[in-house]
């Protein structure tokens, strides 16, 4: 019996040695196997794609399409990718937008703002939400973004009232169509138009303020206040798209090419009036010129960097914003193959497609 229980005894030894040994191999095993220590992976470090948000306000400017195609271009070309929405004129939709990008934590959110206003508040949630804000063309009020990118707007207006001050004006005075007040723009627009005119003895026969930039409003006022065209030499228009429909409805009264229109954004319907001789000038903002400043300072905000190109502030009402600010141009019959064609904004045969023979 005794050397039974030592044979078992010696049996349960071997049985325990043996199972701590293979354990030992196993855990060497596994040790050997194992990745050396790494950092977790996250989104913010491994997996984040950059990601720049951008509201418009509506295409329903011609000029918007090439802004928006340019901006994106250029964000890819740094691998960066681009959420653009369309507002459609609606302020509403456009805070929702907004408050989609805050949530979607977007590394940027560029505006085309519909009502400068009215977008205080998100504009200021999304700026607690650490995430960068680029105001575009159209400045952002009381907001404190962190980069305002626009051309000399106030320039705009001077250009189109010297223009019409460098004609033979009959009756020295102008009826303007402009845009809506809750563009930033407009104001700075019709300053510039009226500083001008008051030096040159200009007088201003009405202005109205066209709701949401739709130029049918612009129109019926027109409608409403024809006789006013009798005691005009011109209609300042407050952009190429307003300038359009006043034409056809001054083509449908017969006074088409009797009176001056100005307009600015360089549209291909606009260019070709003006070498048809029914509409004095367009002024010029090169849009590629200013998407490609914006998305480049974009991304230098991002990546922590000053961007390059600023050249000025612009106080939003209660702070003063670092701008990009760039030169428009005003185009005419005589430089419009230089501006237009040469830059490749427009084709050659578009704009003279129903240019007189000879032009």
């Amino acid at each position: 019996m005794r050397f039974n229980n030592r044979k078992n005894e010696g049996s349960k030894i071997k049985t325990v040695v043996l199972i701590v040994f293979v354990l030992i191999i196993i855990t060497g095993l596994l040790t050997s196997c194992a990745k050396p220590e790494e950092p977790a992976v996250t989104e913010s470090n491994e997996d984040h794609v950059t990601t720049i948000g951008m509201s418009f306000d509506s295409f329903l400017i011609e000029r918007w399409e090439k802004d928006r195609d340019v901006f994106v271009a250029r964000a890819r070309e740094e691998g960066i990718e681009v959420n653009v929405q369309n507002a459609n004129g609606d302020c509403d939709t456009q805070i929702e937008q907004i408050k989609y990008f805050i949530d979607k934590k977007v590394d940027a959110i560029v505006i085309v703002a519909i009502d400068a206003g009215k977008l205080t508040d998100v504009v200021r949630q999304a700026k607690d939400a650490g995430i960068i804000v680029v105001a575009y063309d159209r400045n952002l009020r009381d907001a404190g973004a962190d980069l305002y990118v626009s051309f000399d707007n106030h320039k705009v207006g001077v250009l189109m009232a010297e223009s019409l001050a460098s004609q033979e004006l009959e009756k020295k005075t102008v009826l303007m169509l402009s845009g809506p007040t809750e563009d930033d723009n407009v104001l700075q627009v019709n300053a510039g138009f009226k500083d001008v005119c008051e030096e040159n003895g200009i007088k201003i026969a009405g202005i109205y303020y066209t709701p949401g930039w739709k130029p049918e409003y612009a129109v019926e006022y027109l409608k409403d206040n024809f006789d006013v065209l009798d005691r005009v030499d011109a209609v300042m228009c407050g952009n190429d798209n307003i300038a359009t429909q006043v034409f056809r409805l001054l083509a449908e009264r017969r006074r088409a090419g009797q009176i001056y229109l100005t307009g600015q954004d360089g549209d291909l319907e606009a260019c070709q009036r003006i070498v048809q001789g029914t509409q004095l000038v367009t002024v010029y903002k090169p849009v590629e010129k200013e998407a490609k400043a914006a998305a480049e300072a974009t991304i230098a905000l991002i990546r922590g960097e000053t961007p390059a190109g600023i050249n000025g502030k612009i106080s939003d009402g209660s702070y003063d914003i670092n701008a990009i600010i760039l030169d428009p141009i005003a185009v005419t019959k005589e430089n419009m193959d230089e501006t237009i064609i040469d830059s490749g904004f427009h084709l050659k045969d578009d704009v003279y497609l129903y240019a007189p023979a000879g032009e």
